[in-house]
């Protein structure tokens, strides 16, 4: 996989230019299309942050925030109801991939791996007590139920149950989207990506 050098521009500035605006409505599109995609054949996957991770890549850990939030709004206000709730997950995981991106972590599959790991935890961590406050603990996909339920029959506390559940899925998502989303990225034009390193 080809490396195309990461921005050195300013990660957090508050003030978006014409070009990221453009690019979250893009990204939101991607992610409400994939994980609708992911929900109607119930795939053992979200998809739901493909979006995010190019928003991220392309504009900043900003663009990619403001995209996962956006697409969880939208989301739940037409398929799914509670996907709202996850929208702070959806800004973690645009900031973290922000930030790894600009910190060389997609450059290689190695490292791309390892990008979707932390991606994973932090993406657990911030979704396991939504998980049991609205869901018992459960995610809603059945492999990943169906290990919560073995593991709360032999007395293991929800919390625990509830992060494996969470942690196993999010970490095959997280995997299969990072590894798309830096396909993609560098089948862009490197004119493409270049403007978007001129206007952050």
């Amino acid at each position: 996989m080809q490396n195309k050098s990461t921005s050195h521009h300013p990660l957090w500035k508050i003030t978006l230019s014409p070009a990221t605006i453009t690019l979250i409505p893009v990204a939101v599109g991607i992610n409400y299309v994939a994980k609708a995609f992911a929900e109607g054949l119930k795939l053992p996957v979200w998809l739901g942050s493909l979006g995010t991770f190019l928003a991220s890549m392309l504009g900043g850990p900003l663009a990619g925030a403001i995209s996962g939030f956006t697409n969880n709004i939208i989301y739940s206000l037409t398929l799914s109801p509670m996907s709202g709730v996850y929208s702070i997950t959806s800004i973690a995981i645009g900031l973290t991939v922000g930030l790894l991106f600009a910190r060389g972590w997609f450059k290689t599959k190695k490292c791309i791996l390892l990008a979707a790991l932390v991606i994973a935890v932090i993406s657990a961590v911030i979704s396991t007590p939504l998980n049991i406050i609205f869901y018992g603990g459960q995610t809603g996909i059945v492999w990943g139920d169906t290990v919560f339920a073995l593991l709360v029959s032999h007395h293991f506390p929800v919390w625990v149950a509830s992060f494996l559940d969470e942690f196993m899925l999010d970490i095959l998502d997280k995997i299969v989207v990072a590894y798309l989303a830096a396909f993609i990225y560098h089948q862009l034009p490197q004119r493409l990506i270049s403007f978007f390193k001129k206007v952050r």
